[in-house]
């Protein structure tokens, strides 16, 4: 049972909690994997960032001004990762199209192999010949979390290993991690796999994995695979071009509104909308959009929980969505007599696919989506197009325009 409550308290309680750790003891301890329920060199906030209970701007600003610059850099740096991911999904969105028709293929193969499905049952059960594999994914389905180098050494396994389809593994993830979303889901599978740094797949070895969960497994190096080449001969033509960000519409205050309140960004009071002639809000539940496969319970609990303390906070009893018949979406706003909707910027993912699907039945209504992006994905977006590097030397630049202005 996943211990994290759903709440913008619980979040910021968490995060006030890891403030005296989020400097020197962060930068040397953040890469040991100490087990379930004792990971106490990482701040454990990725749920409440993945939904924007709490802000990576409020979780690099209490980091610089209880460490500094300096010694805040690394739990600054991995923050900004999350962004950087995001972003770089944006502008190849073709990345995410490729990994959704990749798993349907995948799903028709596993519906017709049987080994195959013995094999990623055994695999996502932890039930194969490697404990500490199998650790990790019972950790995973119990509790909603992994460590990051947890994450990486299973994503590694699970590919060169066990040699099971990378789309089933982060498929797998993507339907149990509580701050599962689909840019850092689907990109750390693909850099684990030498597909997003061409050429340079993430190997996991015996004398790592002994090393940074302090011997409590100690793998023996004939057990893993040696990774000497990655997936990326499976896309010969390499990465997609780059493309501008997707054109928002903006909010028309003086129209009537509907409020739309989805996980993709829970802190809703961070948007200006006092002069906002809102008429009606609702949340739209839409974490069962993940996965053809069912999503763990645990994950769909957490979204239910972060909108109903949202509209909460907000002082709202909102009509309750579900992401099923697009019709639903319009048909909602309609009623309240909308013009338009409002929500915060819908990055790329499944929610994003789903309200492509629904465009069409609100212009039907004469209603146009609208959204906003916030200025801390604005500051960061533009410099995702390559490798981390060329984020990691504007920081100095972002914090200036976001945090320290």
């Amino acid at each position: 049972m996943s211990d994290f409550v759903p709440t913008r308290a619980a979040g910021l309680a968490a995060m006030d909690a890891f403030i005296p750790a989020m400097g020197v003891q962060y930068a040397e301890g953040r890469n040991y994997d100490y087990g379930p329920k004792k990971h106490v060199s990482v701040s454990v906030l990725s749920p409440y960032l993945r939904r924007r209970l709490v802000t990576e701007a409020e979780a690099v600003t209490v980091a610089l001004n209880a460490h500094g610059k300096v010694d805040a850099a690394k739990f600054v740096q991995e923050v900004i990762w999350r962004s950087y991911f995001k972003g770089w999904l944006e502008q190849r969105p073709q990345v995410w199209d490729s990994y959704v028709r990749g798993l349907q293929l995948d799903l028709v193969s596993l519906k017709r192999d049987r080994s195959l499905r013995r094999d990623v049952a055994l695999a996502e059960n932890g039930e194969t010949r490697l404990d500490y594999f199998n650790a990790w994914a019972q950790e995973l389905i119990e509790t909603g979390y992994l460590h990051n180098h947890a994450r990486m050494w299973f994503a590694s396994i699970w590919i060169f290993t066990l040699a099971l389809p990378w789309h089933l593994g982060a498929d797998f993830f993507y339907r149990h991690l509580l701050d599962g979303d689909a840019a850092s889901n689907t990109l750390n599978w693909r850099w684990a796999a030498g597909l997003h740094t061409r050429g340079k797949p993430y190997p996991a070895r015996a004398e790592n994995i002994a090393t940074f969960t302090s011997g409590r497994f100690r793998p023996r190096d004939l057990d893993l695979a040696v990774v000497t080449q990655g997936l990326e001969t499976t896309e010969p033509d390499g990465l997609p071009p780059i493309l501008h960000l997707r054109d928002i519409e903006a909010l028309k205050p003086e129209l009537p509104t509907a409020l739309l309140l989805t996980d993709e960004d829970c802190q809703i009071e961070d948007f200006n909308l006092l002069s906002t002639k809102i008429c009606t809000t609702a949340t739209l539940s839409c974490t069962q959009l993940r996965s053809p496969r069912e999503v763990a319970d645990a994950v769909l609990s957490f979204e239910k929980g972060a909108l109903a303390d949202t509209a909460a906070r907000l002082n709202v009893i909102p009509s309750c969505l579900t992401a099923n018949h697009p019709q639903d979406l319009a048909d909602w706003a309609a009623k309240a007599g909308a013009k338009q909707i409002f929500t915060p910027f819908i990055t790329r993912g499944p929610l994003r696919d789903w309200m492509d699907l629904a465009t069409p039945f609100l212009a039907q209504h004469g209603i146009t989506l609208c959204e906003q992006r916030r200025d801390w994905d604005e500051a960061i977006w533009p410099y995702a197009t390559a490798g981390f590097f060329k984020v990691k030397k504007q920081i100095p630049r972002i914090l200036e325009r976001t945090v320290l202005k």
